[in-house]
């Protein structure tokens, strides 16, 4: 089988692997650079391809999916202080007269 073959995989890794790179080209990277990254994702979280024999699962590992978010934030952070209190109060007072109702 050669390098890049993705016979081996299982269709719910195909489609993780599609999700996943639909979501990096939605942040502008490449199309090469999107797929390679995401079927790096999937190997990580599932370990690779499909595997014969009883007994050889393993849990999904969904740690490489969380760090995009924990990622985040950034945007936030570089706001004065000022911006962030007032966003801050805004949603809790659009939360209690939510609650109110």
């Amino acid at each position: 089988m050669p390098r890049g073959d993705k016979s081996s995989y299982t269709d719910k890794q195909k489609r993780q692997a599609e999700h996943i790179e639909q979501s990096y080209e939605s942040r502008g990277l490449p199309d090469k650079e999107a797929e390679r990254r995401a079927w790096a994702t999937v190997n990580k979280e599932t370990g690779g391809g499909k595997k014969s024999g009883s007994g050889r699962g393993k849990p999904m590992d969904t740690s490489p999916s969380r760090k995009g978010g924990k990622i985040g934030g950034k945007a936030s952070a570089s706001r004065p202080a000022s911006a962030r209190s007032a966003s801050a109060k805004k949603a809790a007072a659009t939360r209690k007269r939510k609650a109110s109702r």
